[in-house]
């Protein structure tokens, strides 16, 4: 059986407060990584916190402020950052592509495709400083089929599949394949 203990690494998981983000921070942990929550209301993962003695971050990714201090906090309390979970997304109400309303677009664009770039930046920067790191982007099948009435999701799911087929770290930069 592969060996997936994380000992000695740092993972940060954003849209860590409920579901897949949540699973996965619970998984890190038991892992035996030590996991920072970054969450778009921090106040609302204490229980988690509590339960995996991880660090609760304040950490809205459409916020590039709270992006970079969420990326501070967490390599100044741990000394390192070694993993990134791009997990934060949403999807707008089911609407025909004739219909999609712009707040809707651009609320989806800003979390899933805005949020993953900057926050991968923000974290790259880290990971680059440090000569390692390993960026998880989480995608959907919505990136690869087009969905009836899901046409601003899909397009920013088949985005970041285009961004993580693309971006790799080599001889300490980022770079396009």
């Amino acid at each position: 059986m592969p060996d997936f203990g994380l000992e000695g690494q740092v993972c940060l998981v954003t849209g860590a407060a409920r579901g897949i983000g949540r699973a996965i921070a619970i998984a890190l942990a038991e892992a035996g990584a030590e996991v920072a929550l970054g969450l778009r209301d921090a106040a609302t993962g204490t229980g988690l916190a509590e339960q995996l003695g991880a660090l609760p971050l304040q950490m809205d990714v459409t916020d590039l402020d709270q992006v970079e201090q969420a990326v501070t906090a967490t390599r100044e309390h741990f000394g390192r950052l070694d993993v990134l979970v791009n997990n934060a997304g949403i999807g707008p109400p089911e609407t025909p592509a004739e219909d999609v309303r712009v707040e809707d677009f651009d609320a989806t664009v800003a979390l899933n495709l805005k949020g993953t770039f900057f926050t991968s930046q923000a974290v790259g920067r880290v990971m680059i400083a440090q000569g390692c790191g390993r960026i998880v982007n989480l995608s959907s099948q919505a990136g690869f089929v087009a969905l009836p009435g899901e046409a601003v999701y899909c397009m920013t799911k088949a985005a970041i599949s285009h961004l993580t087929g693309q971006t790799i770290l080599v001889d300490g930069g980022w770079t396009s394949r």
